[in-house]
């Protein structure tokens, strides 16, 4: 079977490029692999992790350009390499497998596995000798195989044990006890909003460091009108868009912050960050009225739109290094400041600028400084030191840049789509719908969806569910028939090739079992995981419960909608008793369940804009002269505000839609 530095002109992903020339012999994860190791009877190391993964890196150069380490893995393991966001099912079992053997989860990851895929050792990152408490990665080869030699039947009855462990981990769901009350939404949010306080510290965020940006916590504090509420986001907001976390000088959010204050990231930048980010401030900025909010976002889809994009979509992340060195092209001197201004012939600029962005000597980042905003300055650079930006983003461009991991994933892209599409900038709103044409093409062939533009692995529940999302907000900004009959089209894709087991009705609506993460057409992995705790980015049953929602409310479509309750319904025990768990099912729960119809008949104008530029959650927008239902018969000049079956009496002016909507907001603001 071909090695990996064989298939180097088929790789699409940057990360296994980066190793087609290590002396590891790596294979790519497929059925034909597994085959090898049976007939060879070796068992499997597996290596998981991504381009911008700053340990993975690390790992690379210690361990898997060592001849010697070399050596061992294709003596007596056959080693394989995966790229967690190419194939995000394979990650998700393994990663479950690596936190119940270590006790926590990371990349890189490595996992030794028997000849069928079922494993029995896991950890993260090993030295490639012993340090610091840790084994070092050539001792534990020897000692692996060892077992493997002489103590065959402990390793696989270790495994056994594991897999048994590990199954009840990816099928979570399915052990819920069944719950079969009326969920009280209301007193769910109520919940979760006492679960999130209590987290929230005095630099804002939620928990210790390292600290990762939580959107849908934020979120989900929106839904309060409250002081208490109200100042949990607005500092975590704050501290996450005014501090070292987002690039002041060119734009975008790094992945997290190492320390509790946001105030040194971990540089590298994932397109699904600031697709979720950048949705976030939206809403909150309308929310909470706060322009300064949507100046982040804006900012934020502009260095998308700048330094991500490709002929096909968005490249799916910026590394964390940059020339072998950890944000060094981010990272500034006193002296370097003052070199770049005098050579524009601004150095007159130099104090103020040092001041704005906190230029300090020494800098608190090995002697460097992280631009970060000093207290009062304005989000947005002032023209007074337009001139000062221009000299820095011009010198740090000649500086190293860090790599690009030129995937285009599906997920992300729709993600970024679906925040282009909020953004109320008419230039913005059409990249997303161009992205959005795109994808049907660069994604889609013989009727299959695919993770990738390489079209290698099949696309997960999350890509497609976030791609039926995205064709929604469409819908809703152009009133266009052709977004709600390619939504629906994917909302099938998903029932057909995600669903586990008798898909409910409006006559059984208790059937079934609700998604897997991996599709159907999927056959080199023992098990089929299903998602249903949210983490960096939305759980898959939350994404699709969302869509289905969205989806059937627009068309409305009852069959689908009960299909997306039942998803709820599934999940029930888990909303009420740990919601934190799943915030972003709890914000789908409410579509599925409470979902309101705002209809405005006609070619989409300044009503259907008034209502778009409104936060209102579990609401959906149905305009244009399309085949929807819920425009039949419907009055141009007028709006309809329905939920559960039932209007309200139709309005002819702003003023009596507004206090509709009110009327409905009151129960989503406590």
């Amino acid at each position: 079977m071909p090695l990996l530095r064989d298939l180097r002109h088929e790789l699409g992903s940057s990360y296994l490029l980066d190793h087609v020339d290590n002396p590891v012999s790596w294979r790519t994860w497929s059925q034909d692999t597994l085959d090898e190791a049976v007939r060879s009877d070796r068992p499997i190391f597996l290596s998981v992790g991504y381009a911008a993964c700053h340990w993975c890196h690390v790992m690379a150069h210690e361990s898997f350009e060592d001849d010697g380490i070399a050596r061992l893995l294709n003596e007596y393991f056959i080693p394989v390499k995966v790229d967690r966001e190419e194939r995000p099912d394979v990650d998700a079992l393994y990663i479950a497998a690596t936190q119940l053997v270590a006790g926590h989860g990371g990349w890189p990851m490595s996992v030794f596995l028997l000849p069928n895929g079922k494993p029995f050792m896991a950890g993260t990152y090993y030295p490639p000798t012993d340090r610091g408490g840790q084994v070092g990665f050539g001792r534990l080869l020897l000692g692996l195989h060892d077992a493997w030699v002489n103590q065959r039947e402990l390793v696989e009855r270790q495994a056994g044990e594991l897999a048994s462990a590990l199954s009840r981990e990816v099928h979570f769901v399915d052990h819920l006890a069944p719950f079969d009350e009326t969920l009280d939404l209301a007193a769910i949010r109520q919940h979760l909003r006492e679960e999130l306080i209590g987290q929230v510290d005095a630099d804002g965020g939620f928990g210790t460091a390292p600290k990762f940006p939580r959107p849908s916590f934020v979120e989900a504090l929106l839904e309060f009108d409250d002081p208490e509420a109200r100042a949990a986001v607005t500092r975590t907001l704050d501290s996450m868009s005014r501090r070292g976390l987002y690039d002041h000088l060119e734009g975008g959010f790094a992945r997290y912050s190492v320390d509790a204050n946001w105030h040194v990231p971990h540089f590298e930048k994932m397109l699904s960050d600031q697709a979720l980010l950048a949705r976030c401030f939206l809403r909150a900025s309308l929310t909470l009225g706060r322009p300064d909010w949507r100046e982040v976002a804006l900012d934020t889809l502009d260095f998308v739109a700048r330094d991500l994009r490709r002929d096909d979509g968005y490249a799916s992340s910026l590394d964390a290094d940059a020339g072998g060195v950890e944000g060094s092209h981010v990272t500034w001197t006193r002296g370097e400041v003052e070199e770049a201004l005098e050579e524009s012939g601004q150095r007159d600029l130099l104090n103020d600028a040092l001041a704005r962005w906190r230029i300090e000597t020494p800098g608190e980042f090995e002697g460097r400084s992280i631009p970060r905003l000093r207290d009062g300055e304005p989000f947005t650079t002032p023209p007074t030191l337009a001139l000062a930006h221009a000299a820095l983003v011009k010198r740090r461009g000649s500086r190293v840049q860090p790599s690009r991991d030129e995937k285009v994933i599906l997920e992300w892209n729709a993600m970024i789509a679906t925040a282009f599409l909020r953004s109320g900038v008419h230039e913005v709103e059409t990249l997303g719908i161009d992205l959005l044409r795109s994808l049907a093409t660069s994604h889609f062939t013989n009727d299959t969806w695919w993770r990738t533009e390489r079209r290698q692995a099949h696309a997960t529940a999350s890509d497609v569910a976030w791609l039926g999302d995205a064709m929604i907000d469409a819908f809703e900004l152009t009133g266009d028939d052709e977004w709600l009959h390619a939504a629906n089209d994917v909302a099938r894709y998903v029932i057909d090739h995600y669903w586990d087991g008798p898909v409910p009705t409006t006559t059984s609506p208790h059937d079934g079992a609700g998604v897997f993460s991996q599709s159907d057409l999927v056959s080199d992995l023992s098990t089929r995981p299903k998602e249903i705790f949210d983490g960096a980015t939305p759980s898959a049953h939350a994404v699709s419960t969302r869509a289905l929602a969205r989806v059937a409310l627009c068309g409305g479509d009852h069959q689908l909608l009960v299909v997306a309750q039942r998803l709820v319904e599934l999940a029930g025990s888990l909303l009420v008793s740990h919601p934190s768990a799943a915030p972003d099912l709890v914000a789908a729960a409410g579509y599925a369940l409470e979902g309101v119809e705002v209809v405005i008949p006609g070619v989409p104008g300044d009503w259907a804009h008034h209502v778009r530029s409104m936060a209102m959650p579990r609401t959906v927008l149905i305009t244009g002269s399309g085949t929807s239902p819920l425009l039949s018969g419907r009055e141009k000049g007028l709006a309809y505000v329905c939920r559960g079956g039932v209007c309200a009496l139709p309005v002819s002016s702003l003023d009596a839609l507004d206090a509709q909507l009110r009327a409905v907001g009151q129960s989503w603001r406590s």
